[in-house]
């Protein structure tokens, strides 16, 4: 299990956008292998990175072509259109709503994966980074130990077994040993190279990571802000909100286009290393790591021999042959030289923590370690980061799609607005029958104007009674009216909702809603009557 747990397999993602043709600046094919420091690869990319230009190109022109159109045929929209129809506009900004909020949907998603896949990059680094740092410290703490700490005890001790020539040479073979020590630590590989490397790697990685972050998310809530006014300026049917669509939509469009572009090239190049990364990692190590110490901790193979075993068994003996030295000497010399003791002890306790370093030192210098660290870092990067950066291009170009068709839309919706509004101060005001010309003709002096209604009511029981000789002459003068007293009476009743209900008077034929007994009763009015209402009712 744990074998099949440390394996790492490229997805296939991956090798499908490795497969993507890569082309230098003169169009001619190029190797597709993971070369950053390479001027053709590096040319390569950049073309993959112009996708986004080109859709950008491709969107304006197709905005461009869409607004002279709409500007240039009008189809006799000005004759014959007074309240153009919104149905299919309403529509299509519905439609390209959802799609953009879909489209944020997957980049939200994509954002968080990217993220996640870059911080157990870092994460996987710092790791390594840490491991590294543990084993220089190691190293360098018992190389100083043997140089330095054992050599000042050995001198002192030296003076004391001056006239002990068997202790002396046990003294001189124990400096044997601690210099066979100091010898095989400095053969192990100088990895504080590398751990610049990776803390450096991680630090501007996690750094650019944040920017990147935040630049998405910021685009992800613009395009929501897009679809809430949009909603808005078209409910509201407000120009300058829609000026504000429009201005927003462009920018988005940029930005949209520009990260497809920035995507595409990322993935494809990350993918290029996903695809092989142990080779790029042996080139780029080469010059401070030996290719069987790269190879051991690339692969951590138990088939594959550690290139520190010899070191450490070496180091191993030689540390255990100091202790029987020192074992010995505890024993035989310092009842003879009790001077001696302190110094002899004082070597036996360095001895000792020198081999708690090496069991440490052991444990670090295992592949174990620093290949799980590895293989953290190729999944985050090929799996979670790749996979994230690729829901982030769907999300640009199907944004991109919506945006443009929202923009045509809103285009449409300018127009419809200002066709409308032309249409609205196109009314004549002098037009009896226009609301505004309505509004306009009501005074104050006529604001005590008796309805019809309450005319009515006033009757009481006179409404039961026959109408008056006069009725025959009243019907026969309606029937003769000039327009200019129907005119009057529009006028007159039409400046109030009081009097929607008053009958038209003065015209040969009323309208038929209104029946013979109303006409009959309305104008069968009593001089008294006309005292009691004053002369509202006169023309």
């Amino acid at each position: 299990m744990a074998t099949a747990r440390l394996e790492y397999i490229a997805p296939w993602w991956t090798f499908w956008l490795h497969n993507f043709p890569h082309f230098n600046f003169t169009f001619q094919l190029t190797d597709n292998t993971f070369r950053p420091e390479d001027a053709s690869y590096q040319q390569a990319l950049i073309l993959l990175a112009c996708v986004g230009a080109a859709g950008l190109c491709l969107s304006l022109l197709v905005l461009t072509v869409y607004l002279s159109c709409m500007c240039c045929c009008r189809q006799g929209e000005d004759k014959q259109v007074k309240r153009p129809s919104t149905c299919c506009l309403t529509w299509v900004a519905v439609i390209t709503g959802l799609i953009v909020c879909s489209a944020v949907g997957v980049g939200f998603y994509g954002n968080s994966e990217t993220n996640d896949g870059v911080y157990q990059l870092t994460d996987s680094l710092y790791n390594a980074n840490h491991t590294l740092g543990g084993i220089n410290n190691l190293v360098s703490g018992s190389v100083g130990s043997m140089e330095r700490g054992l050599k000042q005890h050995l001198e002192r001790l030296d003076e004391i077994f001056a006239a002990r020539t068997d202790y002396v040479q046990a003294l001189r073979f124990m400096q044997t040993m601690a210099t066979n020590i100091v010898r095989q630590l400095t053969t192990l590989p100088d990895l504080s190279r590398a751990r610049v490397d990776l803390a450096d790697i991680a630090d501007q990685t996690g750094r650019v990571e944040y920017y990147r972050w935040l630049s998405y998310l910021l685009l992800l809530i613009l395009d929501l802000v897009i679809c809430l006014v949009t909603c808005l300026g078209l409910a509201k049917q407000s120009r300058w909100l829609l000026i504000i669509i429009m201005s927003a939509v462009l920018l988005s469009l940029v930005l949209g286009w520009a990260s497809l572009g920035l995507g595409t090239a990322t993935a494809v190049g990350t993918s290029d290393f996903c695809v092989s990364p142990d080779k790029f990692i042996m080139n780029q190590t080469k010059d401070f790591l030996s290719a069987d110490v790269a190879h051991y901790y690339l692969f951590c193979s138990p088939n594959l021999p550690s290139p520190f075993q010899q070191s450490l068994t070496i180091y191993q003996r030689s540390l255990t042959t100091m202790q029987i030295q020192i074992q010995g000497l505890l024993q035989f010399s310092v009842p003879l030289f009790p001077t001696a003791e302190r110094d002899l002890l004082g070597i036996q306790r360095l001895l000792n923590s020198t081999e708690s370093n090496l069991q440490q030192l052991t444990a670090f210098l295992d592949c174990h370690r620093l290949h799980k660290d590895y293989l953290d870092a190729l999944m985050g990067v090929c799996y979670d980061g790749v996979e994230g950066v690729l829901y982030l291009s769907l999300f640009s170009l199907m944004s991109a799609g919506a945006l443009s068709a929202l923009l045509c839309s809103v285009l449409r919706a300018w127009k419809l607005i200002g066709i409308r509004d032309r249409d609205y101060d196109d009314i004549d005001e002098e037009d009896p029958f226009n609301p505004q010309a309505r509004r306009m003709s009501y005074t104050p002096g006529r604001a005590n104007i008796h309805s019809f209604c309450s005319y009515n009511s006033s009757l009481g029981s006179e409404q039961g009674l026959g109408g008056p000789p006069q009725a025959a002459n009243a019907n026969a003068n309606a029937s003769t009216a000039p327009p200019a007293e129907y005119m009057n009476q529009s006028m007159l009743f039409g400046g109030n909702p009081r009097y929607e209900n008053v009958p038209l008077i003065g015209r040969g034929s009323p309208p038929p809603s209104y029946s013979p007994s109303m006409r009959t009763t309305y104008l069968s009015m009593t001089d008294a009557q006309i005292r009691h209402f004053g002369t509202d009712f006169q023309v």
